[in-house]
């Protein structure tokens, strides 16, 4: 046992200490606290006059029993008596006690409440700090509703200690924080603001980071505070180390202080006053003049801390963005970084280079190093170094350095690390359009990068390119020859196959005279790939034959006894088999000119802006992408896309071919091969319908506001319309009625979709909503379609998307608006983004409300979000998970379930059922070859879950029954998962 000095004052705490690190198993330490939580008890009930060092001494013993893990139900009162002791080591515990154990809706805290109006009214400064400590560690909307207008009182009284005006600082942040609302500066303000003058440096820094946050929700009531920032920058920048010898920091004077100026006027604009500007630009050049100077340390303390002011200077530079000189300084000073030693400065360097590129005045600067980011972006060790070296390079392009740049990123892409090709290969995709002067480059550009990253392609970027090659004629058929050549691979990308069979369909006739490319030819060659691919790339290929039937009538009969032979018009996929079917019969039955008018070419597309772009702004978060860029990306768009408007020939065949629905068509496009005369399509181009992921054409009403299929989608209104509300008319305002129950199918309804995330969720004569959903780890994303069935236009349309009780804190779920009309025929598309917080049981609610002939139909319907979607399947050996299974045995945390079986038992559809769960299925871990087991993590903000998963199939006995077995590392996930999975086999 370590040895108890005399002078401690607690060597019963000491002891006691030790005995617990001294305990050899989990059971004698919770022996050994039983036994002294009862002593304390019975001494705090029994000892009425108990002094206050055993207060103290016992306060202290609950409050490190507390923080070894266990409940503390008592003491509390004994704690707030030590609030009123006058000595400091007693009154310290107290609060100490109070800071961790007490919450905001104790029955105590008017009590502790009046300790503290004491000890801050005390004039005591040790007090005072004590109290004051107190408010900021609770920080509780109690406390600020309390003591808010007193401590600003505290902060500018003219006799208040400076270790108390520190203090006082500090906690009014803290409450401002925690309760905005509460804490009103209104005639405080100047003097707080007045605070940067004090002569205690302390006082200025903790001064500093309270008017920061204020500044930035109410600049401008304190913009008094940038000349006052700007005379003590200038007086801590031009004093010598020894000027202030307390605050220097490795020969740099007061460098905190110095950043938390710097980063408070970047709150405000470049100051309008002449001589305070021009005092500004003199504190900034001395930086970057003291950045060129020789160290006067070696320690590595001293460069971070000379660093550390330079990029916060560099940071205001930019962000005033009006002084050209300090601009292109800044961008030598960071060129210089860009080779050296420290990975960290040549990351900050490339991360603000990045920013100085969207400078006019820099810009220029930037481009010189483009030598030194190309080599750091091959031979940098750290990817996130080398993401921000693609990043940079990105951000310097223009249509001097264009060819250069997107021919080393590609480069680069080959042996990228994995994390960034999705991003590389959007970068690429963008760069290439906006500065693409010769559209063949453009053309060979995205296919390289299919060949090169096909798998990190998204359907954006292929969008992108065939709408860009329809709208320009002089390049259909380089693209075709181009795309026709790459098929030739022995090994071709899935996306390479769906631009080949997409600009081969719509062009293949401009290098058809070529015997090497004959219409035969480029059939067996697009057909060669057809087993290999995914049903979606199969729906097209068979859209792109029939396509081929009108192109070259002499492939008629060989496309025609591929589309009989068994595989197509008897596929096991709905969708190829109605594709299959109806092609054969239009082909069949057709004559000539229908034939050639129902497939006729692809019309221009209009002017849009780039998905692809908004993708990547999404991806990167918000500012990644500036709003210049986008403005650029729609100029461009013009000279891209050949700023061609579909001419009125094409308006009155859309509007002709057009035809009203009948209740049971599908408008969703889940089931049935196109939409049944979507208004707002062209009923004349079957290859629309190639662009969605299920094979039918997307909705025709809405553009997407996360770019999926806003370039090939023909809306009716412009996107921005999708960003104003309703009108106060009653055809557009929603209804007000509350929302309805949950349908009574709803349950049903809901596990339907629990080993699947596509299809119809709900359908009436009315209406039909289907579904589309993706997740990773505890994110998600979830496409709602809605379709009117009827010629009736849907008035009022909207939706709410709710998380009953618990489930608000559980799971978070944000949707985007709908549009208000939905026209007869047509259908819209909703966006929800959800997160999982922590593991849940309930499904969030869905309630749609809309007019359909003056009548309100109010609905409800559970979304089918369930804990399994958040499934990362895992892998393991047989003796890994026995092992896990072992561990796994605490009753609470096993859910067991026996049942008679709902569904044939079929080998595939159960293994189907069980990858569709998001598990791994695991082969050959189970004795019994007839038993299917499955691992997989369960991810929420908060925490993994692991689960494993034992089903036990009785196909030789009377009654098919099964024995589901879950076993979880927390109980309530194995419940929920044996409840959902019982009703799916």
């Amino acid at each position: 046992m370590p040895a108890v000095s005399k002078g401690d004052g607690m060597r019963g705490l000491a002891v006691f200490i030790s005995d617990i690190r001294n305990c050899k198993s989990k059971e004698a330490e919770i022996k050994r606290i039983n036994k002294e939580l009862a002593n304390i008890r019975s001494k705090f009930k029994g000892d009425k006059a108990l002094d206050g060092y055993s207060k103290k001494k016992y306060v202290c013993k609950l409050l490190f029993i507390f923080l070894l893990g266990h409940d503390i139900d008592f003491g509390h009162m004994e704690a707030v008596n030590l609030l009123s002791s006058n000595k400091y080591t007693e009154k310290q515990i107290g609060y100490l006690f109070i800071s961790v154990l007490v919450n905001s809706n104790s029955e105590l805290i008017r009590l502790i409440n009046n300790a503290i109006k004491n000890d801050l009214s005390s004039r005591n400064p040790t007090f005072m700090c004590l109290a004051l400590h107190c408010i900021a560690n609770v920080g509780s909307r109690e406390m600020a509703e309390a003591f808010a207008s007193e401590i600003p009182r505290i902060l500018v009284a003219g006799d208040t200690m400076d270790s108390v005006k520190q203090s006082a600082a500090l906690c009014l942040l803290r409450l401002y924080k925690t309760s905005p609302d509460l804490v009103l500066m209104g005639e405080w303000t100047s003097r707080v603001v007045h605070l940067l003058n004090d002569q205690h440096m302390g006082v200025v820094t903790a001064a500093i980071s309270l008017i920061t946050c204020l500044s930035q929700k109410n600049p401008d009531e304190f913009k008094t505070c940038v000349s006052l920032a700007v005379s003590r920058l200038s007086r801590i920048v031009s004093s010598a180390s020894t000027d202030l010898q307390d605050y220097t920091y490795y020969f740099v004077p007061a460098p905190w202080l110095s950043c938390k100026l710097l980063r408070l006027l970047q709150c405000y604009p470049p100051p309008e006053d002449g001589a305070v500007k021009g005092r500004l630009v003199e504190c900034l050049e001395t930086i970057l003049n003291k950045a060129q100077e020789p160290p006067k340390s070696k320690k590595v303390q001293h460069s971070n801390a000379k660093n550390a002011i330079l990029f916060e200077a560099i940071s205001l530079i930019i962000h005033y963005d009006s002084e050209p000189n300090l601009l292109v300084r800044a961008c030598n000073q960071l060129g210089q970084f860009l080779q050296h030693r420290e990975t960290n400065l040549r990351y900050l360097a490339l991360e603000s280079m990045c920013t100085l590129a969207s400078s006019e005045f820099s810009h220029e600067a930037v481009k010189t190093h483009i030598e030194t980011v190309i080599n750091a972006l091959k031979t940098e060790r750290d990817v996130s170094v080398r993401q921000r070296a693609a990043d940079l390079l990105y951000a310097m392009c223009d249509r001097s350095n264009a060819k250069q740049i997107v021919a080393e990123m590609l480069s680069y892409l080959e042996t990228a690390d994995y994390s960034i090709r999705e991003e590389m290969v959007l970068k690429v995709a963008i760069l290439a359009e906006k500065y693409a002067v010769d559209y063949s480059w453009y053309v060979d550009t995205i296919l390289n990068l299919i060949r090169i990253a096909g798998d990190y392609v998204s359907e954006e970027v292929w969008y992108r390119v065939i709408q860009i090659v329809i709208n320009r004629d002089d390049v259909q058929g380089y693209a075709a020859k181009t795309v026709f050549e790459a098929l030739q691979a022995p090994a071709c990308h899935e996306n390479m196959v769906k631009v080949g069979g997409y600009i081969l369909g719509e062009f293949g006739n401009l290098i058809a005279g070529d015997p090497r490319s004959s219409p035969l030819v480029q059939f067996n060659l697009l057909h060669s790939k057809f087993h290999l691919c995914s049903v979606p790339t199969r729906a097209l290929l068979l859209s792109a034959y029939i396509k081929f039937i009108n192109l070259f009538p002499e492939t008629k009969a060989t496309i025609q006894e591929v589309l009989r032979c068994d595989s197509q018009i008897r596929n096991s996929d709905v969708e190829l088999q109605q594709r299959a079917v109806e092609y054969l019969k239009l082909s069949s039955i057709a004559s000539t000119d229908v034939l050639a008018t129902v497939l006729e070419e692809m019309p221009p597309f209009p002017e849009r802006e780039s998905s692809i772009l908004a993708k990547l702004k999404k991806k990167k978060g918000p500012g990644a992408v500036s709003v210049t860029e986008l403005d650029d990306s729609k100029r461009e768009a013009g000279e891209l896309n050949g700023g061609a408007d579909r001419g009125p020939d094409t308006a009155a065949m859309a509007a002709s071919n057009a035809s009203t629905p009948s209740p049971s068509a599908d408008l969703l496009g889940i089931r049935s091969a196109a939409p049944v005369g979507a208004a707002q399509t062209n009923a004349g181009s079957l290859l629309v319908d190639v662009f969605s992921d299920s094979g039918p054409a997307a909705p025709s009403a809405a553009v997407n506001d996360d770019g999926f299929l806003r370039d090939l989608e023909q809306p009716t209104e412009t996107s921005d319309s999708l960003l104003v509300e309703g009108s106060g008319d009653s055809d557009s305002a929603p209804p007000s009625e509350d929302p309805a129950p949950p349908l009574s199918e709803a349950d049903e309804l809901l596990n339907k979709f629990v080993c699947k995330n596509n299809g119809v969720l709900f359908e009436n004569q009315l209406l039909q909503i289907g579904i589309k959903s993706e997740y990773r780890q505890n994110l998600g994303r979830m496409y709602l379609f809605y379709g009117n069935k009827t010629s009736v236009q849907f008035a009022s349309f909207s939706t709410t998307v709710s998380c009953p009780g618990e489930l608000q804190a559980q799971l978070n779920v944000q949707s985007k608006p709908v549009e208000p009309l939905v026209e007869g025929g047509a259908q819209i598309q909703q966006v929800l983004n959800i997160e999982c917080i922590t593991d849940f049981c309930d499904a969030p609610l869905l309630n749609i409300k809309f007019r359909y002939g003056g009548a309100l139909q109010n609905l409800t319907l559970k979304l089918p979000v369930t804990i399994n979607k958040f499934f990362q399947p895992t892998e393991m050996s047989s003796s890994d998970f026995f092992q896990r299974w072992k561990q796994l045995s605490q009753p609470q945390q096993e859910a067991q379930k026996i049942f008679k079986a709902n569904h044939s038992m079929d080998t595939e559809v159960l293994k189907a059922k069980l990858l569709g769960l998001g598990t791994a299925l695991l082969d050959n871990i189970d004795p019994n070859p007839e038993n299917y087991v499955c691992a997989g993590v369960i991810q929420t903000k908060g925490q993994q879950i692991g689960c494993l998963l034992r089903l036990e199939p009785n196909a030789q006995a009377q009654v098919q029954m099964y024995r589901l077995t879950l076993r979880c590392s927390k109980d309530t996930v194995s419940k929920r998962l044996c409840e959902l999975l019982a009703q799916q086999f």
